[in-house]
């Protein structure tokens, strides 16, 4: 699930300042909201005279006009990391040791900060308590199974007033003995010497990090370290995370010690961290590496940001400039050239200055590049440097930025996680997902983009002190009641889920088995979907039936007029003068479908809603278009009624007498459905009398009893039309009758919890049993409902209860169906949450979450076929052996040509029907993707776009000329493939019969226009001749005469 924090998109705050008001604008005192404008002041300026960059991080929001959503290097990734990656989880010191005063513990800035700025924070009792209970701590290791174990030093238990003098020996004896246990263990420990519990007494006498002298404490503090458990220790960090050491504890104040409103401090704390890391990393490397081995690093944190306009440079040089001002700030000086940015040198006069010598001390201070990437790089948002752009947690974008930036260097991610709600408690569901998202982004950096990361820390072990945001948030792979006397270590869903992950090394089981080869059979029904088809009043093409002449004004006014007087013979309609039938014709054809899907709409065939008014010239429409298809080779299945959510689509009059809450409208849907079997049954095979009567409960959700009492009369009216069916129209139609039910598979949120997997089959009961069950098992509602919402009724949760089944009206029910027919779109997480109220969402006690690691549409509709073999196999278990048309199966796309989501979404669920078809043993009987043309102003669903242009999707013919996914090199099992190829032939010439009449006329009137010379000629020659003949005779005559 998203988190609530980062969902949106941060707005533009964007203030300026000349150059003049800029360098004095940092002396005055700062509120958050000032201290945070002030990083971005004049920003277009700068920007505009910036021509680079050190990196080439920039690159990273270049997008590719090519880019494709299915691209393999964008899908869930399904590998192992590296051999002996490196697992393990991290605390801070102050965070969970407790015992803030005990065995010689000096105060630190945060225990001042508590008592005065967060006074109500109980800093005796909200404690893991980890220094009392370290045996805890370490069991809670031992069931993860972590490679290694990050924890930091409190500095002021180890030297109560800072000086590295003669050490605290309880806190020295509690690190021996961490150690030790952790070697024995064969758990590495990498050991943060500061992490942001700076001694109380170097604060009141230095000022804490603002002055330099703090550089040499830090050193000094640091040698004793290395020289008392630099044995033990081979991985060292020196500052955690030192951006939020200076901007929120001396620029917003919201860390201790407190300060704010001074940038110039802000810089000043920055400067003497980075200096004083790089003199530890001299000293390790001069005077202890040689013998312990050892590496050492500083941990970097970072937010990421994405473009509003990543086509837009000025919105791309934002975003780098919100990364160089927090990351580069420090990660350019130690793993770049050893200086400050440019475009932090340019934008901040009051950024303090290195030397060439201090440069060539800082430049290359890390062995890795350790990186922290997490909600307090992201809180709160009104002090993170945004630049009016897109706060993104994609931590795979943030590691292919570092790579460019600093030249891929090696990577040891040193904090990663999000948070929960304090009342969370082990059900952490929301952090599993977080999880799996930032891991498999990891696994992706690794494997795709080739960044060298070695390691990943978990944060945290345990739930602790969250800074500012105290105890109000959890972090911890484990629950910790602090209330409770022996703070037992509870492991959370997400321990279960890490703990698996370091046991695969990844990601290792696929929900879906791999791709087949095979086919379905000769007569399995492959069609297309539409919905409601709205019929023409008359038809499209006039010519033949007005008998009036007309002359065309080529040279005036370009118009018509009618020629008085005149009329012409006429012809009576013809379906093909429908050009909207001509249109679906042709759709058809180019997708090879074998079925069409439409539905009729029942307010144009009977407008009072019953049989007084008949509307002749809307069957005669809609039986066009089944009989044109027909000649096409493509049957029919007709749905009677398709309600939406934007349209009831019942007759205006039916819906004024309360619809499906009056039992009138099912006598009235009985009637009409007979006028339909009596007017298009001869040609009609396959019927769905209502389309998804399971989600009108989200029309009649006024109360659940309402809900329940609409459904009952829609069964009650499917049962009376199929039963009407069977006894008048079925022996001499000799077709089928169903309903078609929304039927989309539930999976368990959280595998690790009872209740969300009850959850999941309860959804599954009230969304499918619910018609089902009474349609293809007992004729009567499931029990597992009947008996849940009695259990509501009984704790005053609910007063629903679902209607009951005469004996007579269970007998008409049951078996009232002839195949099961079903639309699935997708599957939906569900975890079980109860809820109070009459209604019938909450009477299912079920919640929703969205898994961020899925592929997904636009409308969030999650691409996981795998889902779809579940349900088939779980109708064949619950009602048998039933026949299936799967007869809505789709995703909407944004593209108008190219939708790549569309193209695979429907090879991938096409193949997992495939394997339930041949592996699992599902009758299948047809498969019909939805849908045919998209609607305006509503999600892309089609596979024509709303002025009939087809997408690249419409390749799904491919499937159905091969019938499935044949073996290469076989050949077609099906004989009916070549003479569909001939039918279509054939259907050309039929549908264009009339242009092909008018050609050959016309070809035949140029031909007689053509000869019409010649043969006038040949007479006129002819005609002289026999003149000149008789001239010829009557001188000869005359002749003989004389």
């Amino acid at each position: 699930m998203k988190p609530g924090c980062a969902a949106g998109s941060p707005g533009n705050e964007w203030i300026f300042f000349s150059a003049d008001e800029r360098n004095i604008h940092y002396r005055k005192t700062m509120s958050n909201g000032a201290l945070q404008r002030s990083v971005i002041l004049s920003a277009f300026i700068l920007l505009q005279a910036v021509t680079g960059f050190s990196g080439d991080g920039r690159a990273i929001w270049s997008k590719n006009p090519n880019f494709s959503p299915v691209n393999a290097s964008q899908l869930f990734l399904y590998d192992t990391f590296p051999k002996n990656f490196f697992w393990g989880v991290g605390t801070g010191a102050f965070q969970v040791e407790g015992s803030w005063k005990k065995d010689g513990k000096g105060p630190s800035i945060w225990d001042h900060f508590i008592h005065t700025h967060l006074k109500n924070v109980n800093i005796t009792n909200d404690s893991s308590d980890s220094y009392i209970f370290l045996e805890k701590d370490l069991s809670a290791l031992d069931f993860i199974g972590v490679s290694f174990y990050q924890f930091s030093i409190s500095w002021p238990r180890l030297f109560p007033d800072g000086i590295a003098a003669v050490a605290n020996a309880k806190g020295l004896q509690y690190y021996n003995t961490l150690l030790d246990a952790l070697v024995l263990r064969n758990i590495e420990p990498i050991v943060t010497l500061y992490h942001w519990d700076l001694p109380l007494a170097l604060q009141e006498k230095y000022g804490g990090w603002k002055n330099e002298s703090m550089v040499d404490i830090f050193n000094d503090y640091a040698t004793y370290c290395f020289q008392t458990f630099g044995d033990r220790v081979k991985y060292w960090i020196t500052i955690h995370n030192p951006y939020l050491v200076a901007w929120h504890g001396y620029g917003t104040g919201l860390h201790a010690p407190g300060e704010k409103g001074n940038l110039a401090a802000v810089y000043t704390v920055g400067h003497n961290l980075i200096k004083a890391h790089s003199k530890v990393w001299h000293n390790y490397n001069r005077n202890f590496r040689p013998h312990q081995k050892g590496w050492l690093s500083i941990t970097l944190g970072s937010h990421w940001i994405e473009p509003n306009r990543s086509e837009n440079m000025m919105d791309v040089l934002k975003c780098q400039q919100s990364m160089v001002s927090v990351l580069g700030w420090f990660a350019t000086p130690i793993h770049g050239d050893g200086d400050y940015p440019e475009i932090m040198k340019k934008l901040f006069s009051i950024l303090p200055l290195f030397s060439e010598a201090e440069k060539e001390e800082v430049r290359g201070t890390a062995d890795f590049f350790a990186f922290s990437f997490g909600p307090n790089n992201f809180k709160p948002l009104n002090t993170m440097a945004k630049m009016g752009q897109n706060v993104s947690l994609n931590l795979r974008q943030v590691l292919k930025w570092i790579k460019l930036e600093y030249g891929n260097p090696r990577i040891l991610i040193m904090e990663n996680g999000w948070f929960t709600d304090s009342y969370v408690k082990t059900e952490d569901t929301t952090a599993i997902y977080m999880m799996k998202n930032f891991l498999n982004q990891v696994l992706q950096a690794i494997r795709v983009d080739e960044i060298q990361v070695f390691g990943y820390t978990a944060w945290s072990l345990l739930d602790g002190f969250e800074w500012h945001d105290a105890y109000t948030t959890r972090r911890g792979l484990f629950y910790v009641d602090f209330n409770s006397k022996e703070k037992e270590r509870k492991p959370k869903s997400s321990a279960h889920y890490y703990k698996q992950i370091i046991q695969e090394n990844g990601f290792t089981l696929e929900e879906s088995t791999p791709d087949m080869q095979g086919q379905f059979p000769c007569d399995f029904s492959w069609g297309i979907t539409e919905s409601v088809l709205k019929p023409e009043s008359m038809a499209s093409s006039p010519q033949f039936t007005d008998p009036h002449l007309y002359v065309w004004n080529a040279t005036g006014n370009r118009l018509l007029h009618r020629v008085e007087g005149v009329r012409l013979k006429t012809r009576p309609v013809q379906c093909t003068d429908f050009v909207s039938i001509k249109k679906q014709l042709e759709m058809l054809v180019r997708m090879k479908v074998t079925h069409y899907r439409f539905a009729l709409d029942w307010a144009s065939v009977l407008p009072t809603g019953n049989l007084s008014e008949v509307n002749q010239q809307v069957l005669r429409y809609y039986r066009c278009v089944i009989s044109e298809g027909l000649k096409l080779g493509i049957s029919p299945m007709v749905t009677l009624y398709y309600p939406t959510h934007a349209h009831l689509g019942l007759p205006t009059p039916l819906l004024h007498g309360g619809g499906w809450l009056n039992p009138w409208t099912v006598k009235a849907f009985q009637d009409y459905a007979g006028l339909c079997f009596q007017e298009l049954g001869d040609l009609v095979k396959l019927w769905i009398t209502i389309n998804e009567p399971n989600r009108l409960s989200d029309i009649y959700n006024r109360t659940s009893n309402d809900s329940y009492r609409a459904a009952h009369n829609l069964l009650i009216a499917h049962a009376l039309v199929w039963h009407l069916y069977d006894q008048q129209y079925r022996p001499s139609q000799r077709g089928a009758v169903s309903l078609s039910l929304h039927s989309d598979w539930a999976e368990p949120a959280n595998p690790y919890v009872d209740s969300h997997w009850k959850a999941a089959e309860r959804f599954l009961q009230f969304e499918i049993a619910w018609f089902a069950d009474p349609l293809f098992k007992t004729g009567d509602y499931p029990t597992t409902m009947r008996e849940y919402i009695a259990s509501k009724n009984r704790r005053g949760l609910s007063s629903s209860a679902l209607p009951r089944f005469t004996e007579d009206e269970s007998r008409m029910v049951k078996g009232a169906a002839d195949f099961y027919a079903l639309n699935h779109f997708t599957t939906r997480f569900v975890m079980h949450e109860q809820q109070n109220g009459s209604r019938y969402d909450s009477d299912r006690d079920v919640q929703f979450l969205q898994d961020i690691t899925r592929l997904s549409s636009p409308t969030r509709l999650a691409v996981m076929p795998w889902g779809e073999r579940k349900l088939l196999t779980w109708i064949r278990k619950n009602y048998g052996d039933v026949d299936i048309y799967i007869t809505a199966n789709g995703i909407d796309d944004q593209s108008l040509e190219n939708d790549q989501l569309r193209k695979y979404y429907l090879e991938k669920y096409v193949q997992e029907a495939l394997k339930a078809y041949l592996i699992d043993k599902v009758k299948i009987k047809g498969y019909f993707a939805f849908k045919l043309t998209e609607e305006k102003s509503k999600p892309r669903f089609g596979f024509f776009t709303s002025d009939f242009k087809a997408k690249s999707s419409i390749l799904y013919n491919h499937l159905i000329s091969s019938s499935g996914f044949p073996a290469e090199n076989s050949s077609s099992r099906c004989t009916q493939t070549q003479g569909k190829a001939e039918c279509v032939a054939c259907s050309f010439l039929l549908q264009k019969k009339p242009l092909i009449f008018f050609g050959v006329c016309f070809f035949s009137t140029l031909v007689l226009l053509f000869q019409s010379p010649f043969t006038f000629s040949e007479r006129e020659e002819k005609f002289w001749k026999a003149k000149n003949l008789q001239n010829i005779l009557k001188q000869g005559h005359k002749r003989v005469l004389s």
